[in-house]
């Protein structure tokens, strides 16, 4: 969110520089010069003026926080926190998950021909990640025959797809969320200016701006968060997805492995 925040006050800075170096070149060309006194209220009615775009980044960010009202925009970045807490755990154990395939069946065909199955076993404590444990289930049951050790490789792969999932839900949960705290907040934000209207008895843009500020703010702050949060779930799910294509692969390379064996 911050750095989404940091992308657009970057790009409306462009834009005012840009407006600034036209304005002069179009004057000078039309011969027109504007009186010191317009141009003195143009520059008070300019709401990026010159001193506010001093503030540091984080004053701003704090400004926009405040503005968007303390409590919703809290549980907006609580969403982003949780989410991407969750997030990069899931990162970290899908990438401990992952296995050289291939290694791991040349490994244990070498283990089967040297010291049998229970050789094999030990090469597959020996190795990390969900296609080594499959293997250790489907080598544990081999003495009762290679269905047997089929079954158990096709039930523990189950198991192993639902622990990469864990977790996921979760992350799902704060993109739906995020999302619907900013729209709250927008619709609090439409109520507080109605009534505002009411107590002063006249449709003001002062008053009405300020509810619709909050609202926007509001807005934003829970699509973004949506945002951040629906990439990671994408690139999470896709690195599920070919985990679990190597998982179920290297199990059909084991079980013709095993039927090779007991010949």
């Amino acid at each position: 969110m911050f750095l989404a925040v940091l992308g657009i006050m970057t790009i409306s800075a462009q834009f005012q520089t840009a407006n600034a170096q036209e304005q002069p070149e179009a004057a000078a060309t039309e011969e027109v010069v504007a009186p010191a006194d317009d141009a003195a209220e143009v520059d008070a009615a300019d709401p990026f003026a010159a001193g506010k775009s001093d503030q540091p980044l984080h004053q701003q960010l704090k400004k926009l926080f405040i503005e968007g009202g303390a409590g919703f925009m809290a549980l907006v970045l609580l969403c982003l926190i949780f989410g991407l807490a969750i997030a990069i755990e899931r990162i970290i154990t899908l990438s401990l998950a992952q296995t050289n395939t291939k290694k791991l069946l040349a490994k244990v065909e070498d283990a089967l021909k040297e010291g049998g199955v229970e050789k094999a076993k030990e090469v597959c404590r020996n190795t990390r990640g969900p296609v080594a444990s499959i293997f250790y289930q489907g080598l544990l049951n081999m003495d009762q025959g290679v269905e047997m050790a089929e079954k158990s490789i096709v039930s523990y792969g189950s198991v192993q797809m639902g622990q990469l999932m864990n977790g996921m839900s979760w992350i799902s949960l704060f993109i739906g969320i995020a999302p619907m705290l900013g729209f709250m907040g927008t619709v609090i934000g439409m109520i507080q200016a109605f009534d505002a209207i009411e107590v002063a008895g006249d449709i003001s843009p002062t008053l009405v701006a300020g509810g619709m500020k909050v609202a926007l703010i509001t807005t934003v702050g829970g699509l973004v968060v949506a945002i951040i949060l629906q990439i990671f779930y994408n690139y999470l799910v896709s690195k599920v997805d070919s985990i679990t294509i190597d998982m179920e692969d290297a199990s059909i390379s084991l079980v013709d492995l095993l039927v090779k064996y007991q010949k």
